[in-house]
């Protein structure tokens, strides 16, 4: 059984949270001070995200039981919801995470469980963004955490999970060399720790192999293994994995090194959706797409393929929800892939 809290790793074996990791102060560079008055919930999750088996669980409870999406986790990738650039301060970045935290009931009402949120955030339609929580050291700044905390608060009150991205093309030149992108994993993993959050999982990179990292060691799988294995023996309890590319394949070794598969089918046809699914089947481990840019009837498809082999789905609707100016509209973004999101996970009008 993998469980976020209690810390544990498989088979229920109880691992030290220290497991022989000393780092020092000088690798890791210090975090700014929690703020205790930035949260309302900190070190008091009440959504708790588990595995068991291949199957998801939250608060203890396989996720939509009865319904084809039984054991899965059905996602929407919202990762500039805590946006900003330091290019542009004329950009309202509280008022945009209140937006889309305002949207979070509509969303959960449609059977989403799960939203995908970046620490460098995503691609804003435009190029130049200076979007990053990390300082070039890999420490974490107190200013873009905060806004992580209240999306990452709100999920926990309506009962959905957190899939937190630390690193995103065009922002990893930031951190300054290969220390400080290690010392940024330990410091994003120790401070979901410091506040408690059991409703986090922990995604090292998006699309780690696309050509737009400029540190190699990030493109790599080696590189990725490594960074999945540190957060492992930073945090043991903590869920923990990385995307490929949008081709929906995923490196052996990346493979091995995860709790669960994160895969993007952009570039996937419907129709091959099964197969790259198949695929990758064979350790038993959660498969969770948590990006495919098809709209429409197109999505409604690749959803429901990729439900009835098993794996979870992910919207990612770009030039709404991911390009300025950021909409946040809940089901009217994409009536057609809503509903059958709520059909799939077995969701009913309130009405």
């Amino acid at each position: 059984m993998w469980e976020f809290r209690p810390v544990a790793a498989r088979g229920g074996v109880l691992c030290s949270v220290f497991l022989s990791l000393i780092v020092a102060p000088a690798l890791l560079g210090a975090a700014d001070p929690p703020d205790r008055t930035a949260g309302t919930n900190a070190g008091r999750g009440k959504t708790r995200v588990a595995i068991v088996g291949s199957r998801w669980r939250i608060n203890g409870r396989i996720t939509y039981p009865g319904a084809p999406a039984e054991g899965l986790l059905m996602n929407v990738r919202m990762v500039n919801s805590i946006f900003e650039d330091r290019n542009r301060p004329e950009f309202d970045a509280e008022a945009n995470t209140d937006a889309f935290v305002a949207r979070i009931p509509e969303y959960a009402a449609c059977g989403v469980r799960a939203f995908t949120v970046g620490l460098q955030g995503g691609m804003p339609g435009y190029e130049g963004a200076v979007n990053s929580a990390f300082r070039p050291d890999g420490s974490l700044r107190s200013s873009y955490l905060k806004r992580a905390q209240r999306v990452i608060e709100a999920c926990d009150r309506h009962g959905l999970v957190v899939i937190l991205g630390c690193y995103y093309q065009r922002q990893d030149q930031i951190l300054r060399d290969r220390r400080a992108v290690r010392a940024g994993v330990v410091n994003a993993v120790q401070w979901i720790g410091r506040q408690g959050y059991s409703n986090v999982v922990l995604e090292i990179a998006n699309e780690f192999p696309h050509g737009g990292f400029d540190h190699e060691f990030l493109r790599s799988p080696g590189g990725q293994t490594e960074l999945i294995r540190l957060a492992k023996q930073t945090d043991p309890g903590l869920l923990v994995s990385t995307s490929g590319i949008g081709d929906g394949k995923l490196a052996q070794d990346v493979v091995r090194a995860s709790d669960f598969l994160l895969i993007h089918f952009n570039g996937v046809k419907v129709d091959d959706i099964p197969q790259r699914i198949r695929g990758l089947k064979q350790l038993g481990k959660p498969i969770v797409c948590n990006e495919d840019d098809k709209r429409g009837e197109p999505a409604a498809k690749a959803a429901a393929l990729s439900v009835a082999n098993g794996a979870s789905w992910g919207l990612m609707l770009k030039e709404l929800n991911q390009y300025q100016p950021f909409v946040f509209g809940g089901p009217a973004d994409d009536p057609i892939v809503y509903a059958k999101l709520k059909e799939l996970t077995g969701q009913r009008d309130l009405n």
